[in-house]
């Protein structure tokens, strides 16, 4: 694949004063010199996004390896160092700066080739991606997320475009032709911009797409060549999470072979669309979608994969951007066939508020006929169990990968696999 290349460039521009700048800044540069630079001669790939980063950093791992690569991976769900993978304990994307520091010492001594970070609006907005030297910049999509931490969409989007303007100063920025605030962020990319999407404009253009339950096939069609490419992981949204690790595979001039190889062998992300199996017949799947998008994306694709009916159990975290509340409970309301309102991550607010909240959306989209409130999260896994009939599907949205919940103000253990496991042996 050799996909054309574009050049646009723009001033970064965010809502904090000088001053808070240079501290911050300065504070990690501090700890990066107590490290001795170790960031310094890597090639980091790094990826953002609302929804998608976590797989598709997980992809574009898979892909290097495929293609001979060593390397090292920081996500959400998980790290990885030299093929060795570890569950990321702290549930930090982006690790504070010293344990950052530690990561990439160690890629050095162990001669990794790349690293590929996740990377979130706030590590870019808190300067912890400062002084790393991105070689290539991904976004997957723009969608309503943390908009308790930036007030706005469009100070969102300003977080993000840090990874990709004269901030960061990428040398490729890989965007996704097809999301809505594509335009905004080819503006503002400094790097050699490559795009990817079904729209004819894209540089590698995803066409033939044929969604299973059991995996997505496509083409990317570049320059009037096309590669089949496969993935076990099913859905639309992993079709776009696969054709951007594909893009990056394609810029590092992998193999068409490596990279179908990459995209092929990975047959699940934890908590991703997870599937757990316990002999039961009926589909369980495990998702961390908790915005409005990814919780359309996760329900459409089961939808059109299930051979039965599709029930969801989901809420809505606390002190978290409360405008996407009622947004989510539209959405379900919109798509599932029967809805288990309960409580996702408290942290310290009312939880009666919190469903209350989701309540209203669901009202508004009139799917309160088919909801059910259980304020217990277990209880209310137990019952979209014990409903479920042959073929149907049940969703388990929000939790994802996490071995905890902040309820209350407290950290309490929670691994939504085997809480789901542990109610299906019964």
């Amino acid at each position: 694949m050799n996909p054309k290349k574009l050049v646009r460039k723009v001033l970064p521009k965010q809502g904090i004063t000088a001053a808070e700048e240079a501290y911050r800044k300065g504070r990690i540069k501090l700890t990066q010199a107590r490290y001795g630079y170790p960031a310094r001669g890597a090639r980091v790939i790094a990826v953002t996004g609302t929804n998608g980063k976590t797989t598709t950093c997980v992809l574009i791992n898979s892909v290097l390896k495929a293609g001979g690569y060593k390397t090292a991976l920081i996500t959400t769900a998980l790290t990885e160092m030299d093929g060795v993978a570890t569950s990321n304990t702290n549930h930090r994307t982006v690790p504070l700066t010293a344990d950052l520091m530690k990561f990439f010492k160690e890629a050095k001594t162990k001669g990794v080739d790349f690293i590929i970070m996740e990377t979130t609006s706030q590590a870019l907005h808190q300067h912890k991606m400062t002084g790393l030297p991105v070689e290539i910049a991904v976004m997957t999509n723009l969608t309503q997320d943390h908009l308790d931490y930036h007030g706005s969409m469009d100070a969102y989007a300003a977080a993000k475009a840090r990874l990709f303007n004269k901030y960061m100063h990428p040398g490729h920025c890989v965007l996704n032709r097809d999301d809505e605030w594509y335009d905004y962020f080819a503006k503002q990319a400094v790097g050699t911009v490559t795009t990817y999407g079904q729209d004819a404009a894209s540089d590698l253009q995803i066409t033939d797409l044929k969604l299973t339950a059991s995996g997505n096939d496509f083409t990317l069609a570049v320059d009037g060549d096309k590669a089949a490419v496969h993935t076990e992981l099913s859905g639309l949204f992993n079709v776009y999470n696969a054709a951007a690790a594909a893009t990056v595979g394609a810029l590092l001039e992998l193999p068409d072979e490596a990279i179908d190889q990459g995209l092929s062998g990975l047959e699940a992300v934890p908590g991703r669309m997870e599937a757990i199996k316990a002999g039961q017949d009926f589909e369980v799947i495990v998702d961390y979608a908790h915005t409005p998008d990814a919780l359309k994306n996760v329900l459409t694709a089961l939808k059109a994969v299930s051979k039965g009916k599709v029930s969801i159990v989901f809420g809505a975290t606390g002190d978290r951007d409360k405008g996407k509340r009622p947004i989510m409970g539209e959405v379900v309301a919109g798509i599932a066939d029967h809805i288990y309102l309960t409580d996702d991550e408290t942290y310290t607010e009312d939880p009666a508020a919190i469903r209350d909240a989701v309540y209203a959306g669901i009202t508004k989209a009139g799917g309160a006929g088919k909801t059910t409130i259980v304020e217990d999260r277990r209880d209310a896994i137990a019952k979209a169990f014990s409903e479920a009939k042959k073929g149907d599907t049940v969703l388990l949205a929000g939790i994802g990968h996490q071995d905890y919940r902040a309820m209350a103000g407290k950290n309490i253990e929670w691994d939504e696999r085997e809480v789901a496991r542990e109610l299906l042996s019964r």
